[in-house]
């Protein structure tokens, strides 16, 4: 098993909360991974994307061109990295920010999430990310939800343990959106 994406999105997004989490989770199913951060100039507001290699081979770089999936949380995202996936491969469009027309790309499967709306939904709309987390493990099954659960558990442990359930709760909306069709 091979599988790799680009998570990319404006700063402030969760983008590289996401990544750190699929990472994590491969990890927990004893997989090799790699997760590599690429930040823009901006603390907030800037492009971030991030890659996420997970496998049961050795991994020879981190570095994907055409990614088997992508998920874009912009349209300046969808913009550069839409075009990049591979034929037959996902895109993961938050169709709350992205007109989904705008993703109309040939040979690949495309699924808008509206993250915000169900966020909003399960209570805070920051939880955006955690939205689509949930719904791209549903899609793909790259990993298993309850491993992307306890890497949740183990990154909000201390500090943020009283956002647990919450986060729980915006990765099974987003899990169900997909799963209804």
């Amino acid at each position: 098993m091979y599988y790799d994406t680009i998570i990319a999105g404006f700063g402030g997004q969760g983008v590289m909360f996401m990544g750190n989490l699929l990472a994590m989770a491969g990890m927990y199913e004893n997989r090799n991974t790699t997760y590599m951060p690429v930040y823009g100039v901006e603390m907030r507001g800037g492009t971030a994307n991030c890659t996420v290699v997970i496998s049961d081979r050795e991994i020879g770089s981190p570095i994907i061109e055409m990614p088997r999936s992508s998920i874009v949380m912009n349209l300046p995202s969808l913009l550069k990295f839409g075009p990049r996936v591979k034929k037959k491969g996902l895109l993961m469009v938050n169709s709350s920010l992205i007109d989904m027309k705008e993703a109309a790309f040939q040979h690949i499967d495309i699924q808008g999430v509206p993250t915000l709306e169900l966020a909003s939904a399960v209570g805070r709309e920051q939880l955006a990310n955690m939205v689509m987390m949930g719904a791209f493990v549903a899609k793909t099954g790259v990993v298993s939800i309850e491993s992307i659960d306890k890497a949740l558990k183990e990154t909000l442990a201390g500090k943020y343990q009283d956002l647990l359930d919450i986060n729980r709760a915006a990765l099974e909306a987003g899990a169900a959106h997909v799963q209804k069709g």
